[in-house]
């Protein structure tokens, strides 16, 4: 299963329009943002709250009922196999962060039958970051794209 969502931002677009100017190998760049989002993303498992601050919705009774009892006791982390699948990887031109348990999706969205509790974006559906993280990335993109000024 793989779902792709694109990260829609003002903000970082222009900044990368920068960096582009500079240099085409985009690969230092685009490490540091995929670390950096993934360790964000497994800070929330930490904080049990969302990108925007909200904590995550407790179980419901159902979900306290059923659960194993070797569990981890923990939202989102029963066993640490979602968390355990949370990874990133880069090329020149860009970062792929996610997760490689597919639960994670029902989780980011939500469904009829359970709360969402997001991990990646303040908005799934229109792929928007959270204002700190979309502050945070664009600190990196500013500092590589001060690294490579101080290069020439």
């Amino acid at each position: 299963m793989s779902l792709t969502v694109s990260v829609d931002s003002q903000l970082l677009n222009s900044v990368l329009e920068r960096i582009y100017q500079v240099t085409t190998d985009m690969s230092p760049l685009m490490s540091a943002i995929g670390m950096e989002m993934e360790s964000r993303i497994s800070g929330r498992f930490e904080s049990q709250s969302d990108p925007l601050g909200q904590a995550w919705l407790p179980w419901k009774p159902a979900t306290v009922a059923n659960y194993p009892k070797k569990g981890n006791k923990r939202l989102l982390d029963c066993f640490g196999d979602m968390l355990g699948s949370l990874n990133h990887s880069f090329d020149s031109k860009s970062a792929l962060i996610g997760f490689g348990d597919p639960k994670a999706a029902y989780h980011e969205w939500g469904t009829k039958k359970m709360d969402r509790r997001g991990m990646m974006f303040a908005d799934p559906d229109s792929g928007t970051l959270s204002p700190d993280d979309e502050q945070a990335l664009a600190n990196i993109v500013e500092l590589v794209l001060n690294q490579q000024a101080g290069a020439f």
